[in-house]
Protein backbone atom coordinates (compact mmCIF):
# COMPACT_ATOMS: atom_id res chain seq x y z
CA UNK A 1 0.00 0.00 0.00
CA UNK A 2 0.60 3.71 -0.81
CA UNK A 3 2.44 4.99 2.50
CA UNK A 4 1.87 8.12 1.36
CA UNK A 5 -1.99 7.49 1.13
CA UNK A 6 -1.89 5.84 4.40
CA UNK A 7 -0.23 9.00 6.43
CA UNK A 8 -3.18 11.34 4.72
CA UNK A 9 -5.86 8.64 6.65
CA UNK A 10 -3.44 9.01 9.93
CA UNK A 11 -3.47 12.97 9.47
CA UNK A 12 -7.58 13.62 9.26
CA UNK A 13 -8.52 15.59 12.28
CA UNK A 14 -9.62 12.48 14.84
CA UNK A 15 -11.65 14.44 17.10
CA UNK A 16 -13.60 14.48 13.54
CA UNK A 17 -13.70 11.74 12.95
CA UNK A 18 -14.41 9.95 16.09
CA UNK A 19 -17.93 12.44 15.66
CA UNK A 20 -18.77 10.62 12.32
CA UNK A 21 -18.18 7.03 14.25
CA UNK A 22 -21.01 8.88 17.13
CA UNK A 23 -18.74 9.87 19.43
CA UNK A 24 -19.61 12.79 21.52
CA UNK A 25 -16.38 15.13 21.42
CA UNK A 26 -16.25 17.79 24.54
CA UNK A 27 -13.35 19.94 25.24
CA UNK A 28 -10.87 16.99 23.41
CA UNK A 29 -12.66 14.34 25.63
CA UNK A 30 -15.29 11.59 24.98
CA UNK A 31 -16.53 8.71 26.68
CA UNK A 32 -14.84 5.90 25.62
CA UNK A 33 -16.39 3.18 23.34
CA UNK A 34 -14.05 0.10 24.78
CA UNK A 35 -15.06 0.09 28.42
CA UNK A 36 -18.23 1.02 30.40
CA UNK A 37 -17.32 4.74 30.51
CA UNK A 38 -19.43 7.34 32.55
CA UNK A 39 -16.64 9.49 32.69
CA UNK A 40 -15.43 10.84 29.49
CA UNK A 41 -11.60 8.94 30.11
CA UNK A 42 -10.54 9.29 26.46
CA UNK A 43 -8.54 12.15 25.36
CA UNK A 44 -7.76 13.35 22.08
CA UNK A 45 -4.23 15.22 21.52
CA UNK A 46 -1.16 15.25 19.02
CA UNK A 47 -3.88 13.80 16.47
CA UNK A 48 -3.82 10.52 18.19
CA UNK A 49 -6.79 9.23 21.29
CA UNK A 50 -5.79 7.46 24.12
CA UNK A 51 -8.19 6.34 27.26
CA UNK A 52 -6.80 6.89 30.64
CA UNK A 53 -8.63 4.16 31.94
CA UNK A 54 -8.44 0.79 30.20
CA UNK A 55 -5.73 2.04 27.86
CA UNK A 56 -6.87 2.21 24.06
CA UNK A 57 -5.00 4.06 22.01
CA UNK A 58 -3.91 4.50 18.10
CA UNK A 59 -4.59 7.32 15.29
CA UNK A 60 -7.28 7.97 13.08
CA UNK A 61 -7.36 4.55 11.15
CA UNK A 62 -7.19 2.52 14.60
CA UNK A 63 -10.25 4.41 16.09
CA UNK A 64 -12.19 3.66 13.26
CA UNK A 65 -10.78 -0.20 13.29
CA UNK A 66 -12.15 -1.03 16.87
CA UNK A 67 -15.14 0.88 17.39
CA UNK A 68 -16.47 0.06 13.44
CA UNK A 69 -14.83 -4.03 14.02
CA UNK A 70 -13.66 -3.30 10.70
CA UNK A 71 -10.18 -4.92 9.28
CA UNK A 72 -7.37 -2.73 8.33
CA UNK A 73 -8.04 -2.60 4.48
CA UNK A 74 -12.06 -1.61 5.39
CA UNK A 75 -11.47 0.72 8.32
CA UNK A 76 -9.27 3.00 5.43
CA UNK A 77 -12.01 2.50 3.05
CA UNK A 78 -14.62 3.86 5.22
CA UNK A 79 -12.43 6.88 6.15
CA UNK A 80 -12.76 7.93 2.52
CA UNK A 81 -9.40 6.08 1.33
CA UNK A 82 -9.90 2.76 -1.94
CA UNK A 83 -6.26 1.54 -1.70
CA UNK A 84 -4.85 -0.49 -4.07
CA UNK A 85 -3.72 -3.47 -2.18
CA UNK A 86 -2.49 -7.16 -3.51
CA UNK A 87 -4.14 -9.58 -3.88
CA UNK A 88 -2.91 -11.64 -0.98
CA UNK A 89 -3.77 -8.20 1.60
CA UNK A 90 -7.30 -8.49 -0.09
CA UNK A 91 -7.64 -12.33 0.26
CA UNK A 92 -8.98 -12.64 -2.91
CA UNK A 93 -9.06 -15.55 -4.80
CA UNK A 94 -8.31 -16.28 -8.79
CA UNK A 95 -10.64 -15.87 -10.94
CA UNK A 96 -12.74 -19.35 -12.31
CA UNK A 97 -14.33 -20.63 -15.18
CA UNK A 98 -17.32 -21.02 -13.16
CA UNK A 99 -17.25 -17.28 -12.39
CA UNK A 100 -16.14 -17.30 -8.77
CA UNK A 101 -16.15 -14.21 -6.66
CA UNK A 102 -13.10 -13.33 -5.26
CA UNK A 103 -12.86 -12.26 -1.57
CA UNK A 104 -12.66 -8.16 -1.11
CA UNK A 105 -15.18 -7.02 -3.85
CA UNK A 106 -18.10 -6.20 -3.46
CA UNK A 107 -20.82 -8.76 -4.14
CA UNK A 108 -23.97 -6.82 -5.00
CA UNK A 109 -26.19 -9.62 -6.07
CA UNK A 110 -26.30 -10.84 -2.51
CA UNK A 111 -28.03 -7.48 -1.67
CA UNK A 112 -30.11 -5.92 -4.53
CA UNK A 113 -32.84 -8.40 -4.28
CA UNK A 114 -33.71 -6.38 -0.45
CA UNK A 115 -33.92 -2.88 -2.37
CA UNK A 116 -36.20 -3.95 -4.70
CA UNK A 117 -39.18 -4.09 -2.70
CA UNK A 118 -38.20 -2.28 0.16
CA UNK A 119 -39.51 -2.85 3.96
CA UNK A 120 -39.84 -0.19 6.53
CA UNK A 121 -39.90 -1.28 10.46
CA UNK A 122 -41.62 0.82 12.77
CA UNK A 123 -38.27 1.87 14.32
CA UNK A 124 -37.67 2.78 10.60
CA UNK A 125 -40.60 4.91 9.95
CA UNK A 126 -40.35 6.38 13.25
CA UNK A 127 -36.73 7.83 12.50
CA UNK A 128 -37.09 8.67 9.63
CA UNK A 129 -40.92 10.07 9.06
CA UNK A 130 -41.00 11.15 13.26
CA UNK A 131 -38.00 12.04 13.94
CA UNK A 132 -36.60 13.33 10.85
CA UNK A 133 -39.77 14.16 8.76
CA UNK A 134 -38.56 13.16 5.92
CA UNK A 135 -41.20 13.00 2.35
CA UNK A 136 -41.91 9.69 1.95
CA UNK A 137 -41.27 9.93 -1.96
CA UNK A 138 -38.03 10.91 -0.90
CA UNK A 139 -37.42 7.48 1.03
CA UNK A 140 -38.38 5.51 -2.00
CA UNK A 141 -36.61 7.34 -4.42
CA UNK A 142 -33.39 6.36 -2.36
CA UNK A 143 -34.95 2.90 -1.76
CA UNK A 144 -34.22 2.46 2.24
CA UNK A 145 -35.02 -0.36 3.62
CA UNK A 146 -34.52 -2.13 7.05
CA UNK A 147 -34.07 -5.06 9.00
CA UNK A 148 -33.54 -6.49 12.73
CA UNK A 149 -30.39 -8.89 13.79
CA UNK A 150 -30.37 -10.95 16.03
CA UNK A 151 -29.65 -9.73 19.42
CA UNK A 152 -33.25 -6.94 18.39
CA UNK A 153 -30.83 -4.25 17.24
CA UNK A 154 -32.62 -2.70 13.98
CA UNK A 155 -30.50 -1.51 11.40
CA UNK A 156 -31.55 0.89 7.89
CA UNK A 157 -30.07 -0.58 5.22
CA UNK A 158 -28.91 2.33 2.53
CA UNK A 159 -27.94 1.68 -1.24
CA UNK A 160 -25.14 3.43 -2.87
CA UNK A 161 -25.46 3.49 -6.75
CA UNK A 162 -23.32 4.80 -9.45
CA UNK A 163 -24.64 7.56 -11.79
CA UNK A 164 -25.97 4.40 -13.96
CA UNK A 165 -28.40 3.29 -11.27
CA UNK A 166 -25.83 0.02 -10.34
CA UNK A 167 -25.77 -1.02 -6.62
CA UNK A 168 -21.63 -0.70 -5.77
CA UNK A 169 -22.27 -0.62 -1.83
CA UNK A 170 -24.41 -0.54 1.27
CA UNK A 171 -24.18 1.05 4.75
CA UNK A 172 -26.01 -0.23 7.30
CA UNK A 173 -26.78 2.60 10.09
CA UNK A 174 -27.94 1.40 13.23
CA UNK A 175 -31.73 2.66 14.88
CA UNK A 176 -31.33 3.39 18.18
CA UNK A 177 -28.73 3.13 21.34
CA UNK A 178 -27.48 -0.49 20.44
CA UNK A 179 -26.31 -0.67 23.93
CA UNK A 180 -25.78 -3.51 26.39
CA UNK A 181 -26.12 -2.99 30.17
CA UNK A 182 -24.62 -5.73 32.31
CA UNK A 183 -23.73 -5.93 35.99
CA UNK A 184 -24.79 -2.17 36.33
CA UNK A 185 -27.23 -1.78 39.34
CA UNK A 186 -27.86 1.89 38.91
CA UNK A 187 -30.82 3.76 40.05
CA UNK A 188 -32.91 5.69 37.78
CA UNK A 189 -34.92 8.55 39.76
CA UNK A 190 -37.75 10.50 38.33
CA UNK A 191 -37.88 9.90 34.87
CA UNK A 192 -40.86 8.09 33.20
CA UNK A 193 -39.24 7.71 29.80
CA UNK A 194 -40.13 5.86 27.00
CA UNK A 195 -38.48 2.90 25.13
CA UNK A 196 -39.28 2.45 21.88
CA UNK A 197 -37.64 -0.23 19.82
CA UNK A 198 -33.97 0.35 21.14
CA UNK A 199 -32.38 -2.71 21.02
CA UNK A 200 -31.30 -2.55 24.78
CA UNK A 201 -30.29 -6.22 25.83
CA UNK A 202 -29.61 -6.00 29.83
CA UNK A 203 -28.24 -8.92 31.48
CA UNK A 204 -27.28 -9.70 35.09
CA UNK A 205 -28.40 -5.99 36.34
CA UNK A 206 -30.70 -7.12 38.40
CA UNK A 207 -33.25 -4.83 37.87
CA UNK A 208 -36.39 -3.96 40.02
CA UNK A 209 -39.60 -1.47 38.75
CA UNK A 210 -41.19 0.65 40.89
CA UNK A 211 -43.55 3.33 39.84
CA UNK A 212 -41.40 3.47 37.38
CA UNK A 213 -43.85 4.90 34.18
CA UNK A 214 -42.06 2.72 32.00
CA UNK A 215 -43.26 2.64 28.56
CA UNK A 216 -41.65 0.02 26.09
CA UNK A 217 -42.71 -0.61 22.59
CA UNK A 218 -41.10 -2.86 20.56
CA UNK A 219 -37.58 -2.43 22.12
CA UNK A 220 -36.26 -6.04 21.91
CA UNK A 221 -35.06 -5.83 25.12
CA UNK A 222 -33.95 -8.74 27.29
CA UNK A 223 -33.94 -9.28 31.11
CA UNK A 224 -31.67 -11.79 32.40
CA UNK A 225 -31.25 -12.15 36.17
CA UNK A 226 -31.68 -8.31 37.29
CA UNK A 227 -31.23 -6.22 39.69
CA UNK A 228 -31.99 -2.81 38.72
CA UNK A 229 -34.07 -0.40 41.28
CA UNK A 230 -35.99 2.13 39.27
CA UNK A 231 -38.09 4.78 41.51
CA UNK A 232 -40.36 7.33 39.32
CA UNK A 233 -37.64 6.74 36.14
CA UNK A 234 -36.44 9.10 34.27
CA UNK A 235 -33.78 9.86 31.48
CA UNK A 236 -31.77 7.38 30.86
CA UNK A 237 -28.33 8.56 29.34
CA UNK A 238 -24.98 6.62 28.40
CA UNK A 239 -22.75 9.26 30.18
CA UNK A 240 -24.33 8.67 33.65
CA UNK A 241 -25.86 4.75 33.17
CA UNK A 242 -22.26 2.66 32.49
CA UNK A 243 -23.89 1.96 29.35
CA UNK A 244 -21.68 0.03 26.74
CA UNK A 245 -22.12 -0.08 23.04
CA UNK A 246 -23.35 -3.33 22.00
CA UNK A 247 -22.90 -2.70 18.17
CA UNK A 248 -20.84 0.18 15.72
CA UNK A 249 -22.97 2.57 14.60
CA UNK A 250 -22.72 1.68 11.21
CA UNK A 251 -21.69 -1.26 9.17
CA UNK A 252 -20.33 -2.13 5.74
CA UNK A 253 -20.53 -4.54 3.88
CA UNK A 254 -17.00 -6.51 2.43
CA UNK A 255 -15.87 -4.12 -0.70
CA UNK A 256 -18.78 -1.64 -0.36
CA UNK A 257 -18.02 1.83 -2.52
CA UNK A 258 -19.93 4.56 -0.22
CA UNK A 259 -18.18 7.60 -1.38
CA UNK A 260 -20.64 9.78 -3.02
CA UNK A 261 -24.36 9.12 -2.43
CA UNK A 262 -27.42 9.59 -4.35
CA UNK A 263 -25.17 9.71 -7.87
CA UNK A 264 -28.43 9.07 -10.21
CA UNK A 265 -30.26 12.19 -9.41
CA UNK A 266 -27.87 13.96 -11.86
CA UNK A 267 -29.72 11.71 -14.55
CA UNK A 268 -32.45 14.33 -13.62
CA UNK A 269 -29.92 17.18 -13.50
CA UNK A 270 -30.92 20.16 -15.90
CA UNK A 271 -28.67 22.57 -17.28
CA UNK A 272 -28.69 25.73 -15.02
CA UNK A 273 -30.45 23.78 -11.77
CA UNK A 274 -28.69 24.35 -8.87
CA UNK A 275 -27.02 21.13 -7.45
CA UNK A 276 -26.75 21.08 -3.36
CA UNK A 277 -23.38 18.73 -1.65
CA UNK A 278 -24.58 17.68 1.58
CA UNK A 279 -22.34 15.93 4.37
CA UNK A 280 -24.16 12.12 4.82
CA UNK A 281 -26.91 10.63 3.78
CA UNK A 282 -29.03 12.08 6.45
CA UNK A 283 -28.78 15.56 5.41
CA UNK A 284 -28.98 14.60 1.51
CA UNK A 285 -32.70 13.37 2.83
CA UNK A 286 -33.52 16.32 4.57
CA UNK A 287 -32.28 18.79 1.52
CA UNK A 288 -33.79 17.01 -1.03
CA UNK A 289 -37.19 16.42 1.19
CA UNK A 290 -36.75 20.03 1.12
CA UNK A 291 -37.34 20.15 -2.87
CA UNK A 292 -33.17 20.46 -3.70
CA UNK A 293 -31.89 17.86 -6.03
CA UNK A 294 -28.66 16.87 -3.70
CA UNK A 295 -25.75 14.68 -3.39
CA UNK A 296 -23.78 13.61 -0.79
CA UNK A 297 -20.08 13.35 0.39
CA UNK A 298 -19.24 12.29 3.99
CA UNK A 299 -17.26 15.28 6.13
CA UNK A 300 -14.47 13.17 7.91
CA UNK A 301 -13.15 11.72 4.55
CA UNK A 302 -10.60 12.82 2.11
CA UNK A 303 -11.38 13.61 -1.17
CA UNK A 304 -10.24 10.40 -2.72
CA UNK A 305 -9.19 11.28 -6.88
CA UNK A 306 -12.30 9.03 -7.33
CA UNK A 307 -14.42 11.75 -5.78
CA UNK A 308 -12.45 14.57 -7.18
CA UNK A 309 -12.65 12.56 -10.54
CA UNK A 310 -16.50 12.55 -10.30
CA UNK A 311 -17.15 16.05 -8.99
CA UNK A 312 -15.23 17.70 -11.54
CA UNK A 313 -17.06 15.72 -14.63
CA UNK A 314 -20.28 16.86 -12.83
CA UNK A 315 -18.73 20.24 -13.25
CA UNK A 316 -17.96 20.03 -17.12
CA UNK A 317 -20.94 18.22 -17.50
CA UNK A 318 -23.46 20.52 -16.50
CA UNK A 319 -23.29 24.69 -16.33
CA UNK A 320 -25.05 24.59 -12.72
CA UNK A 321 -24.48 26.61 -9.53
CA UNK A 322 -23.51 24.31 -6.57
CA UNK A 323 -24.85 24.67 -3.14
CA UNK A 324 -23.83 23.59 0.29
CA UNK A 325 -24.73 24.09 4.09
CA UNK A 326 -21.63 22.89 5.86
CA UNK A 327 -22.07 21.36 9.46
CA UNK A 328 -21.17 23.85 12.36
CA UNK A 329 -18.06 22.01 13.19
CA UNK A 330 -14.16 22.23 11.62
CA UNK A 331 -14.97 18.65 9.50
CA UNK A 332 -17.59 20.90 7.81
CA UNK A 333 -15.99 23.89 7.43
CA UNK A 334 -12.90 21.78 6.15
CA UNK A 335 -15.17 19.35 3.53
CA UNK A 336 -16.46 22.90 2.42
CA UNK A 337 -12.85 24.44 1.43
CA UNK A 338 -11.23 21.17 -0.15
CA UNK A 339 -14.65 21.46 -2.49
CA UNK A 340 -14.38 25.48 -3.51
CA UNK A 341 -10.87 24.56 -4.59
CA UNK A 342 -12.67 22.11 -6.99
CA UNK A 343 -15.92 24.00 -7.46
CA UNK A 344 -14.59 27.57 -7.26
CA UNK A 345 -18.83 28.69 -7.75
CA UNK A 346 -19.16 26.79 -4.91
CA UNK A 347 -22.32 28.73 -2.78
CA UNK A 348 -21.93 28.85 0.92
CA UNK A 349 -25.02 28.99 3.25
CA UNK A 350 -24.51 29.45 6.94
CA UNK A 351 -26.82 27.09 9.31
CA UNK A 352 -28.65 28.97 12.17
CA UNK A 353 -27.19 28.49 15.69
CA UNK A 354 -28.27 25.67 17.90
CA UNK A 355 -28.29 23.43 14.17
CA UNK A 356 -25.72 21.26 13.92
CA UNK A 357 -26.66 20.13 10.49
CA UNK A 358 -29.50 20.41 7.62
CA UNK A 359 -31.12 17.45 9.09
CA UNK A 360 -31.41 19.63 12.17
CA UNK A 361 -32.29 23.20 10.20
CA UNK A 362 -34.86 21.26 8.51
CA UNK A 363 -36.63 19.35 11.45
CA UNK A 364 -36.57 22.96 13.23
CA UNK A 365 -38.34 23.83 9.87
CA UNK A 366 -41.21 21.42 9.75
CA UNK A 367 -41.99 21.30 13.23
CA UNK A 368 -44.72 23.74 14.22
CA UNK A 369 -44.05 26.71 16.48
CA UNK A 370 -46.13 26.36 20.33
CA UNK A 371 -46.39 30.05 20.31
Amino acid sequence: MDKFQLQKLRDLPIEGVAERLGLRVERHKCLCPFHDDHTPSLSFKNNKFKCWSCGESGDSISLAEKVLGLPFLDACRWLGLTPDPSPRERGEKRSSPSGEVRRGLFDASRYERFFEHPFLSEAARRFLFEERKLDERVVRWCRLTSWRDKQGINWLQIPYYNREGKLVGVQNRRLGTGFKIQDSGFKIQDSGFKIQDSGFKFQDSGFKFQDSGFKIQDSGFKFQDSGFKIQDSGDLKPETCNLKPSAPRFRFPQGSECGIYNLPVLGLLKQGEPLYIAEGCSDCWALLSAGHKSIAIPSATLLTNDVRGKMEEVRGQFNIQFHMWPDNDTPGERLFLQLKELLPNLQHHQLPLGCKDFSDYYVQMKTPSKS
